[in-house]
Formats: C-alpha cells, sequence, structure tokens
C-alpha cells in the first residue's frame, strides 16, 4: 500500500511519467501502469484452489457418507481414514490428503456462523433455578484444601446461593437444596441441572433422563421439577456457569482462611446477601438483584421444611461394634454384634439404625482410616471384662462430669477399684448420668467414696424425681390464674373487716 500510494502521488501530483516512476522505484514499467490504470489505493490477491481432479468423480459419494455420519451418535462416526479405505474399495486413486481436506472444509462450512451463535434465554419469576458445583482451594485450619462448592442461582431475579461441602455426593447434593431453598424461602417450579451421576442415572435420547430415585423423593419433597441439560450444551444453565467464575474472583480471592468449613458457610451467607443488595440487575439495570429478588418471592413455591438429606447403605455389626463407611469405622450398641443395620449417611453425621432403632449417632468424619467410638457403646461388655476399662480403646476418651471423675480417682487407689467403678458406670445404663453425677456429688460432701453408698443414694434421687413427675399436671392451663388468688384474698379480708366492724 505504501508503494502504490508513491506511485499515485509522483504521477497525479509530481507529474512525472511511467518510466520515470518505474526507474526511480525500481519497478516494471507494466506494474506502474497497471496501478495507475486501475485508480485503486491497495492491491488485491485471490487465491485459486487447485483442487483435487481425481477426487472430483467421488465426490458425491464422499458428501453422502458424511451428511449420513451427521446424523448418527459420535460414537458411530466414520473416521476421514475409513472414508478414505471405502473410497479406494470402490476405485479411488487418489490420496489420502486429498480426502481430509475435503472432509475438513466441508464440516467446517457446516458449523460455521452457528457453533458459536447462543438463543438469548428469558425466565419468568419463580419458573426455574440452576444448580451445578465449582472446585475451589481454601485454607483449612492452615492446610491447603480443595473443596466442592454448590451454587443455586434464581433464574429471574439472578439472587444466588453458594454452600461449601468436602464432596459432592448425594447427601451433600440433598443438603444443599435444602439450604438454599430456606435461604431464598421458597422453590421455584424446575431445577435445571447438568448430567451430574449424583442426579441422572441413565441418559435417554433426546431429553428423557433416567433419574436417581433418592433425588427424585426430594424434588417430590420440594415441589419442582427436574431438567437435564442437553449433554456438552452447559450454555442452557449459563447463569449458574457465569456465577462460578463470579463467586471464585469476589468470594474466594485472594486465599480464603477459616478454622472449619461451617465458618466458611457463614462467609458465604453473609457475600451473597451483601452482593445482591450492591449489584444491578443485568437486564433490570435500575434495580439490585435483591430488589427483584424480592418481587419473585411471592411466585416461589412456600418452603416445606428440610427434606430428610440422607443416603443409605447396608452393613452387619462386628465383633469390635463397628460398622464400616468410606474406610471409617463407627461404634454401636454392644449388643447388636452381628445383626444387620442400615447406615443413613448425612452431609455432617453418620446415623446407624437396626430395625427403626437408633443404635449409633457420630459426627461424620471425612478422614480415612480413623474409628469413630462412643465408650459408652462399650460400658455393658465391662460386667464380664473389667479389665478393658484401663486399656480399651473406647475409654482413653470417656469424658465424665466432674463427680465422677473424682470418683474414679479415689477408686483408683484400690486394688479393686475398676471393679468398683465399672458397677458405678452400669448404673448410667439403668438410671442415667445426670442422676449418676448427683449421687457421686452427694457421697463426695458427705465424705464417702464408696460404689454401694452412690447406687444407695440413687434410688432415693430417682423416686424424688418421679414423684416430682407425677405431682406435674398433665393439661396445664394456659392463663395465669394468680389473679384468682388475689381477688380471693382481697374478697375475704374485705369480708372480714365488714364483719369486724
Amino acid at each position: 500500500m505504501e508503494t502504490i500510494a508513491k506511485i499515485r502521488r509522483l504521477y497525479h501530483v509530481s507529474g512525472k511519467g511511467f518510466k520515470t516512476i518505474a526507474r526511480e522505484l525500481k519497478l516494471s514499467k507494466n506494474t506502474v501502469k497497471k496501478i495507475i490504470r486501475s485508480d485503486k489505493t491497495e492491491s488485491e490477491y485471490q487465491r485459486q484452489e487447485a483442487g483435487y481432479r481425481v477426487l472430483e468423480d467421488y465426490t458425491e459419494q464422499l458428501i453422502e457418507k458424511l451428511s449420513h455420519d451427521l446424523k448418527e451418535p459420535k460414537r458411530r462416526k466414520r473416521t476421514a481414514r475409513k472414508i478414505y479405505l471405502e473410497l479406494r474399495s470402490v476405485g479411488y486413486t487418489g490420496s489420502y490428503d486429498a480426502v481430509h481436506e475435503f472432509i475438513l472444509n466441508w464440516r467446517r462450512d457446516r458449523k460455521q456462523g452457528i457453533s458459536n451463535a447462543f438463543v438469548p434465554l428469558e425466565f419468568s419469576p419463580g419458573e426455574a433455578f440452576q444448580f451445578d458445583w465449582s472446585m475451589e482451594e481454601i485454607e483449612l485450619s492452615g492446610v491447603l484444601t480443595r473443596i466442592k462448592v454448590a451454587h443455586v442461582r434464581l433464574c429471574y431475579s439472578r439472587y444466588f446461593f453458594m454452600m461449601a461441602y468436602p464432596n459432592e455426593q448425594m447427601e451433600m447434593v440433598l443438603d444443599a437444596h435444602n439450604q438454599a431453598f430456606k435461604f431464598f424461602k421458597g422453590v421455584c417450579r424446575k431445577g435445571i441441572y447438568d448430567n451430574m451421576k449424583t442426579a441422572v442415572q441413565t441418559v435417554l435420547l433426546g431429553k428423557d433422563r433416567k433419574f436417581n430415585s433418592r433425588f427424585l423423593k426430594m424434588c417430590s419433597h420440594h415441589l419442582f421439577e427436574p431438567i437435564a441439560c442437553t449433554p456438552a450444551s452447559g450454555w442452557e444453565k449459563g447463569q449458574v456457569e457465569n456465577q462460578v467464575d463470579t463467586g471464585r474472583c469476589n468470594f474466594f480471592t485472594p486465599l480464603v482462611k477459616v478454622e472449619s468449613l461451617e465458618e466458611l458457610n457463614v462467609q458465604l451467607e453473609v457475600s451473597c446477601m451483601a452482593w445482591s443488595k450492591k449489584t444491578f440487575h443485568p437486564e433490570q439495570k435500575e434495580r439490585t438483584t435483591f430488589d427483584v429478588y424480592q418481587e419473585e418471592l411471592a411466585a416461589l413455591i412456600p418452603y416445606r421444611g428440610d427434606f430428610d438429606s440422607y443416603k443409605t447403605e447396608d452393613d452387619v455389626v462386628s465383633p469390635y461394634c463397628f460398622v464400616k463407611y468410606a474406610t471409617n469405622s463407627y461404634s454401636v450398641e454392644c449388643s447388636y454384634v452381628g445383626q444387620p443395620v442400615e447406615i443413613r449417611i448425612y452431609a455432617k453425621q453418620i446415623i446407624i439404625k437396626h430395625q427403626g432403632k437408633i443404635i449409633g449417632h457420630h459426627e461424620r468424619s471425612f478422614e480415612r482410616y480413623k474409628r469413630i467410638y462412643d465408650p459408652w457403646h462399650y460400658v455393658p461388655i465391662l460386667e464380664r471384662k473389667p479389665g478393658a476399662l484401663r486399656n480399651g480403646a473406647p475409654f482413653k476418651k470417656l469424658n465424665l462430669p466432674a463427680a465422677m471423675q473424682k470418683v474414679r480417682e479415689k477408686l483408683s487407689h484400690y486394688s479393686d477399684g475398676d471393679k468398683r467403678f465399672i458397677r458405678i458406670l452400669l448404673a448410667v445404663i439403668q438410671y442415667g448420668l445426670k442422676a449418676v453425677d448427683e449421687a457421686c456429688a452427694l457421697s463426695l460432701a458427705q465424705g464417702g467414696c464408696n460404689d454401694t453408698i452412690i447406687l444407695g443414694h440413687l434410688e432415693p434421687l430417682v423416686a424424688i424425681k418421679k414423684e416430682d413427675e407425677y405431682l406435674k399436671l398433665s393439661f396445664p392451663p394456659n392463663e395465669d390464674l394468680q389473679c384468682y388468688n388475689h381477688a380471693y384474698l382481697s374478697g375475704k379480708i374485705i369480708s372480714t373487716e365488714v364483719g369486724h366492724a
């Protein structure tokens, strides 16, 4: 373009001829003539495709094969090498490169202008929410830890909720919905998901899905319809996909340092609320996200309370009174050894049941190969195996009330002190920990520290409590009846004064 500009200025402004210009710029005279006569400021060159003469006779067959494959699922589409071999079998003698280049150009022309185009989505108030997971990094109790964060976003108001979990298993999914709907104070009519395994058990043709039964129960409880996106079509839930980036940039950068996930979740809830109150809605630009949410709130299905967010596994109680889940062992009552049990796994706790009765309840551990004990599950065994009190692993962490602990220390000086204290521990099963502790405190106050004395104090203490319970009214009055006492006393005093007069 610079050379063309020089030629034009020398000819039109300076008035020089073709030969002079060609000699000064060391160009061909014909080139100078062509530029001046075309009167163009830039030159254009269109490359001509050479084509593949041998392939021309097979173009129709090739297009037919490609069009057929276009309707097939990805796993049944032929490769360029496969198509090339098929053409060779019917007489094609050209190169593989010609076939490969033709297929690339044909597929590129089919996709051009469509693959990068999207249709804007619009939702009415209370119509739908979107759900997704993200993986984030935090410093948890001084250790760099990867966590999973559940994102739930209302499609109309863009109001969103985030909550952190150790993983994205089924019980976490169920709990995240409970917490989100509680935060929103309601539920939309539809929920939009990708094809995550905790929700979708089988992907069928089109939009048909076979959902996980436990997930469907949760949807039925909250009265919304689950909808799964087309595979590899994240734009169908683009709002929550965008929220993942927004949350990471604003809530997890720089590195968040917390002592527990509970502390982090409190921070996230406050941050979600604050963000919605200061951020304007992307479409209703004069209103904040929180203002639009207040409008949408009236259209939400009223919150019906928490769904019992657990998944179940079956196991048999081991001789060491354990059931196992995710490499960890949890203790149960010793009388159920060898019995089949149901393990209910929640986001934060483990509950073990036998025929509907709870026989074990523990805080869930996310470490590996740990044993989680409840020492009271093993106390009945001490009656037959008293030596286990000193070295038994469950009793290393036996936390006792102050009075009982003091009695244990005093009895430890006697040769049969363990057996005596075991009698006191066994009484806890019958009378309860509080009653036994009160009996120990009473015995210490009287200067005695003997299992017989302590057990002797239990019967009167329990009897007094039972008597107090018997004296309580089954149906106490709702109104304050003291006014009748005041009225009666006032009337009695007045009548006495009148009679005396």
